[in-house]
């Protein structure tokens, strides 16, 4: 009878928990724009709430748009969402984060000669002097000792800034600067004690957007050159939105309602949700905190995502964002494996392994190592699949690895072949070998399938086949670049096909950048932690652009984030360091879903006209996607009296928003006629001239064929008609070029016929 009980009591136990479990609370996010009519609702539902629930509110977004973020259930979050003046309440998201030479790469490729003067320990050079250019990078911290955010050089911080800099129990207000002028934390989603960068990302982007330039700077030795920031004269303020379980969207959105108020010019984020997240702007942190942040007239730089690429995989897609896509620069990181039968194979990745140079070590083919476990075929000893493989045989020997089976990824199978005793490993993948990944002191070598052919015909035909894996060297002026990387994700945009994205690509593959010199991690047995450190993604693309946009904005302060926008991407190149198309990693030509644009190029930039996008045209896009007028002045904080949305809208009103690329979906052949402004920045009496580069089929005709500025008309508008006769299938991709003897302004088009 007493074991009856004791039963029914933890019956009780548990169906209580999971009643507690089913009735407390989530984080929710509430989001209320920025009307100042939505005010007193606002703290009208704070003041209710904190009287229910004294420990709810975990943030409360006041400044520049309003909102909170509470521990609510379910019930509660419903009944929110049916408050006077909410926009939406949705679950707090998780978001992930998008994990040298690359600015001397962008200088060189757009044909502007290196200052190769190194007069100071910080050099920065006359076009990137200390500014009051503020960037702030969302992301995992910052690690404040870092050579590349000191202060020398700097004068007092700007007199715009209202930021602070928040103390922990390893980080204290000293460790801010001139140069490293704000630093934040948020502690909702936990694991935030501090705004110190534990993980380096943080770090990493910090420096590749605005780090000072720093000498000798490498990873033990490669990649050896000076590290800087795309604008080294730029101030940083740090918001560490970013813990051990990613990226949480309250944090987020706290972070961009604190930046606004700040006084930040440029906000930089290396992060973003899955693909297909969307097209609910008002339940996307980034979409609604990047959208005030324009309103206020911040640039706001995010990363396109790293699941490339498969198409409709960019993310960050609201047009208000800058959206980057990463590529390649000229180094490669080359890793020999030389053979018994004397020949070299030039490999990939970063070792430091201690092998010996003559191929004196015995090269074992996957299939040949296979275990004697039946649940494994050889197939999946030719992948090295963990527990496919004999420990006996593959004891001492380089093991030569393939990938055409998926579910085990590339670390997967090296901690495998490691932990079975082997001496090194030859990976045979085409995207190991285009994207270096480091292995620290073991001998690994990534090579693509040609090249695995031949080692693996080797393999099979020698008796006793031997091999060795040489240490990692840098090879510097390396070709084709840029190429567009395989994990870069691609359009067209899951939101909206009738927006271009991404809208340009910059250097993301193999980037040195400061590094926290702590991390153990990273850390080579017996020498000391390394101050940098190399790393790939869409993340490491975005904080180029974001420094590039810094830079634009010393130079023309009145400039709006549109106009900025514009400017990179009109000028942005489409050929390589051959003078050739640029390409994928596939060798296939890039398209505007791979590299919007195109790559960007450094300084100087002369962009001549630039379009700009004025809010107007994002309340309109937000009608066009089905937001009523009402939702829209709640979100917007200026909405004009007349504002309207269309009687009758359709997917050409996205297409005609102002922007510097052109997107056409659905296109049935009929004509279509998209209309443009452009504003001369040059600031003279000019006449442009339009050219059009147009796929076969597709007849483009742009009227007028001339525009004719003056001092008194620096605003023009011109008409591109679109027309097909039929034979047009799924993308058709061209470009509308403005130029005179001085500039050529170019804007990508794509139009899709589904």
């Amino acid at each position: 009878m007493k074991g009856v009980l004791c039963w029914c009591s933890l019956l009780f136990v548990i169906c209580l928990l999971g009643k507690i479990k089913a009735d407390t609370d989530g984080v929710y996010i509430v989001y209320m724009g920025s009307a100042a009519t939505s005010r007193n609702n606002h703290n009208l539902l704070l003041t209710s709430l904190e009287e229910r629930k004294s420990m709810a509110v975990l943030h409360n977004y006041k400044n520049s748009f309003l909102g909170f973020a509470a521990h609510l259930t379910k019930k509660e979050a419903d009944d929110i969402a049916r408050k006077p003046g909410v926009v939406s309440v949705f679950p707090d998201p998780v978001l992930q984060l998008h994990t040298t030479r690359s600015w001397d790469f962008l200088k060189y490729h757009s044909g502007v000669e290196l200052d190769s003067k190194h007069s100071a320990k910080y050099n920065i050079s006359s076009s990137n002097a200390a500014s009051d250019i503020i960037i702030g990078i969302m992301d995992t911290g910052i690690w404040p000792e870092s050579e590349s955010f000191s202060d020398e050089g700097f004068g007092p911080i700007p007199s715009k800034w209202k930021g602070t800099c928040m103390k922990s129990d390893d980080f204290t207000t000293a460790d801010c600067n001139r140069k490293l002028i704000g630093a934040r934390y948020y502690t909702a989603g936990g694991g935030l004690t501090s705004p110190r960068d534990h993980n380096g990302h943080g770090t990493h982007t910090a420096s590749t957007a605005a780090g000072n330039t720093v000498h000798n700077a490498s990873y033990y030795g490669l990649a050896i050159g000076s590290a800087k920031g795309g604008f080294p004269g730029s101030r940083i303020a740090s918001y560490r939105v970013c813990g051990p379980r990613g990226c949480k969207g309250s944090n987020i959105l706290a972070a961009f309602d604190d930046a606004i108020e700040d006084g930040v010019d440029v906000l930089s984020l290396s992060l973003g949700s899955s693909p297909g997240y969307g097209p609910n702007f008002h339940r996307d942190p980034i979409a609604i905190g990047s959208f005030h942040a324009t309103e206020k007239g911040i640039t706001v730089v995010c990363s396109a995502g790293n699941d490339g690429p498969r198409k409709g995989s960019v993310v960050n897609v609201a047009p208000w964002i800058l959206t980057v896509a990463a590529s390649s620069i000229d180094r490669d990181f080359q890793a020999d494996i030389a053979l018994g039968d004397k020949t070299v194979i030039k490999g990939g990745g970063i070792n430091f392994g201690e092998l010996e140079k003559s191929p004196i070590y015995r090269l074992l083919y996957g299939i040949t190592a296979k275990g004697n476990l039946t649940t494994y075929d050889e197939v999946d000893a030719r992948n090295c699949i963990p527990r496919a493989l004999d420990r006996d045989k593959v004891k001492g020997n380089i093991i030569l690895c393939e990938s055409t089976k998926g579910m085990y990824s590339t670390k997967q199978k090296l901690a495998g072949v490691k932990r079975l005793g082997a001496i090194g490993m030859v990976y045979v993948n085409d995207n190991a070998r285009s994207v270096a990944s480091s292995t620290g002191s073991f001998p690994m070598a990534t090579v693509n399938r040609k090249d695995g052919k031949r080692i693996i015909d080797y393999a099979k035909k020698e008796r006793n086949p031997t091999a060795t894996i040489l240490p990692t060297v840098s090879v510097t002026e390396y070709k084709p670049a840029p190429v567009v990387a395989y994990f870069s994700a691609r359009g067209p945009s899951f939101a909206t096909k009738d927006i271009l994205k991404p809208d340009v690509a910059a250097p993301g593959v193999a980037i040195l950048a400061a590094w926290p010199d702590k991390d153990s991690v990273v850390k080579l047995a017996g020498k000391k932690p390394p101050h940098f450190y190399i790393l790939s993604g869409t993340s490491m693309a975005c904080p180029h652009v974001s420094g590039l946009a810094a830079m634009i904005k010393s130079q023309h302060p009145n400039w709006s984030p549109s106009a900025i926008k514009s400017a990179i991407m009109t000028t942005a190149t489409q050929t390589n360091n051959m003078k050739k198309p640029i390409t994928t990693n596939t060798g296939s030509l890039a398209t505007p879903y791979d590299f919007g644009a195109g790559e960007v190029i450094s300084s100087p930039l002369q962009p001549g006209l630039v379009y700009e996008t004025e809010t107007i045209h994002y309340l309109h896009f937000l009608c066009s996607i089905g937001y009523n007028i009402n939702t829209i002045k709640q979100i917007a904080s200026k909405v004009p009296p007349d504002f309207a949305c269309h009687t009758n809208p359709n997917q050409n009103l996205i297409s005609n928003m102002n922007y510097p690329s052109i997107a056409i979906s659905k296109f049935i052949g009929k004509q279509i006629i998209i209309s443009r402004t452009v504003t001369n920045v040059a600031n003279s009496d000019t006449v442009y001239t339009a050219s059009v580069e147009a796929p076969h089929g597709l007849k483009v005709t742009v009227t007028p064929h001339k525009l004719e500025f003056t001092k008194n008309k620096n605003k023009l508008t011109y008409q591109v008609s679109f027309r097909s006769d039929g034979g047009l299938i799924d993308d058709n991709f061209g470009a509308i070029t403005w130029s005179n003897d001085q500039y050529r302004v170019r804007s990508p088009f794509v139009v899709r016929c589904k």
